[in-house]
């Protein structure tokens, strides 16, 4: 099969990392956040890492060239050799013209999914204080009420999870993200993603094997 390297567009709550991690598992290619390169990047201590860490340490948002640098590394690694999955990057036109000197994407997917979704999808959302794991009032209860299966730990909704917040967030991706639809117009491949993940992924595999 030929290269696939691939883009995975939509707002917050659409199921990019879900959908994500099925397509690279199928392939057998990497599935690439760019927030996961950053944390990375600061954990081992590399000359990017430090950089990013002290726009972290101020609160203040990583610059673009920095994101750009770590990708550019990132898909230099043999692993990417096949292609890899781009997840919820790039986010505004410029990070796309940037990417634009780095590679060429073979597919780019915008995941259509309502408001309404949205804030199911996310307002649903508990997260483990101990663990991490992620679950979901309708999708992925828990056992027990407020307890981690996993580990036991005390279950909480993450500030990003509450609906006030979740309609900012819909508010920014309209405004800053949702302009590359345009940007990409003729490469754009829409899928309808209000259903559940198991139930669209077909057309994934539809439109990269024909």
């Amino acid at each position: 099969m030929k290269s696939l390297k691939i883009m995975i567009l939509g707002p917050p709550g659409a199921g990019k990392g879900t959908t994500g991690g099925m397509v690279a598992e199928r392939y057998g290619i990497p599935k690439i956040a760019t927030g996961d390169l950053l944390r990375e990047a600061i954990k081992k201590g590399t000359e990017l890492g430090k950089k990013a860490k002290a726009y972290y340490d101020r609160g203040d948002l990583v610059p673009d060239e920095l994101v750009i640098g770590l990708l550019k590394e990132r898909i230099s690694r043999p692993d990417c050799k096949k292609g890899f999955i781009l997840d919820g990057f790039p986010r505004t036109i410029g990070q796309a013209e940037a990417l634009e000197q780095i590679t060429r994407m073979d597919y780019i997917f915008n995941l259509l999914v309502s408001d309404a979704t949205v804030l199911q999808r996310l307002g649903g959302r508990w997260t483990c204080k101990k663990c991490g794991a992620i679950y979901h009032e309708v999708n992925i209860p828990p056992k027990e009420e407020g307890i981690c299966d996993k580990c036991g730990g005390e279950l909480y909704q993450r500030e990003d999870q509450k609906p006030a917040v979740i309609k900012e967030r819909l508010r920014v991706y309209e405004e800053q993200t949702a302009p590359l639809l345009d940007f990409y117009a003729d490469k754009i491949i829409n899928i309808d993603a209000n259903g559940r993940p198991e139930e669209y992924i077909g057309n994934f595999y539809k439109a990269i094997e024909g």
